[in-house]
């Protein structure tokens, strides 16, 4: 059986001792020879990650939580379904809860200029909707392994589940300010729910939404002119509308422009994703249905953020334990692309 999760355990020697001990036997049986010390360079409440250089490269040993297991699943489906577009494993023990992947090279995000960024985006995005339309097909497969349901039809229920998630965050942490905004928030549950039927009838099939695609987590060098890219950290994906990845797609680069949904470089990069849904609708359907899951998606983002907190405890995540409560709150905003945290 594995030894567990969590902050303690991930922090001790025993545990770096069998997680590095198993890296070295994964090496000997690819041929591959350990070739520096291993650092442990991100250790949170959710998850964990081992730094090992070799001599053919550097390698990652990512350990989720418990409530992200399926990752280790969806790693395993990616060589087969979309191989090009995401990491593939080196090895992977769901029993101890690792995987052994490699590095993927420079992130997106390190380029510091705006206006490569957003060529790069206009390039990489239709590259990621072509991942979404691939593994549509094998929504129950995802669903299986334990990705979690976000499904249009589903999300009414969501919504309450998520106002439990805040309503309970409140009571033991929160300030008056966030009491009256989880009421406004909660006087919205018919708005709510008429998103979600309408986003249910679009012709666009579900797929899994990435959950916090960003451009540090896109791997994609400056030398890339075809819109080349590699796509991880899928802990926070889960099964719904796949525009639903546009809040944080298109949230990100809106806030790290400051410019509003209208913005011009916003605008480019949401229809060159959209593009490669052409053959499903017509644009203003689809222009509507991506407003739609980005404004039901925020619901989705408070309980993937409530399920990387919760098996560690509100009280140990310092001022993350305040980003479901963003995430929902940002429901009052009237863009659909205001993450909220």
């Amino acid at each position: 059986m594995g030894l567990g999760f969590g902050l303690g355990l991930w922090s001790s020697p025993e545990w770096r001792g069998l997680a590095v001990a198993w890296v070295d036997e994964q090496f000997r049986a690819a041929g591959i020879a350990r070739a520096g010390d291993v650092t442990q360079p991100h250790l949170r409440p959710w998850g964990t990650v081992l730094r090992v250089p070799s001599d053919a490269g550097v390698f990652w040993l990512k350990a989720p939580g418990p409530q992200t297991l399926f990752e280790i699943d969806l790693y395993r489906l990616f060589p087969v379904v979309c191989p090009d577009r995401t990491l593939n494993p080196l090895a992977c023990d769901a029993e101890q809860g690792w995987m052994l992947l490699p590095d993927g090279g420079a992130v997106l995000g390190d380029r510091a200029d705006a206006g490569a960024l957003v060529e790069a985006l206009v390039r990489i995005m239709p590259r990621y909707a072509a991942l979404q339309r691939d593994l549509a097909p094998h929504v129950e497969k995802l669903l299986d392994v334990g990705v979690a349901d976000m499904r249009p039809a589903r999300m009414p229920e969501r919504f309450d589940e998520a106002l439990a998630v805040v309503g309970a965050y409140a009571e033991r942490h929160g300030k008056p300010a966030d009491h009256t905004m989880l009421a406004k928030v909660a006087a919205m549950r018919g708005t709510v729910r008429g998103w979600c039927d309408e986003l249910a009838t679009s012709p666009v099939p579900h797929s899994l939404d990435h959950g916090d695609l960003h451009a540090w987590n896109i791997f994609s060098s400056a030398a890339s002119r075809n819109g080349s890219a590699t796509f991880y950290d899928w802990g926070d994906s889960v099964v719904g509308h796949p525009f639903a990845s546009m809040l944080v797609g298109l949230g990100f680069l809106r806030q790290f422009l400051g410019v509003r949904d209208n913005n011009a470089a916003v605008l480019r990069v949401r229809d060159a994703y959209l593009g490669a849904f052409a053959d499903q609708a017509d644009r203003g359907r689809l222009v509507r249905d991506l407003e739609l899951a980005c404004q039901v998606a925020k619901v989705a983002r408070v309980l993937t953020w409530d399920r990387s907190l919760r098996a560690q405890g509100y009280e140990l995540a310092g001022d993350f334990g305040r980003a479901p409560l963003r995430s929902l709150t940002a429901l009052l905003r009237k863009s659909p692309l205001q993450l909220g945290a």
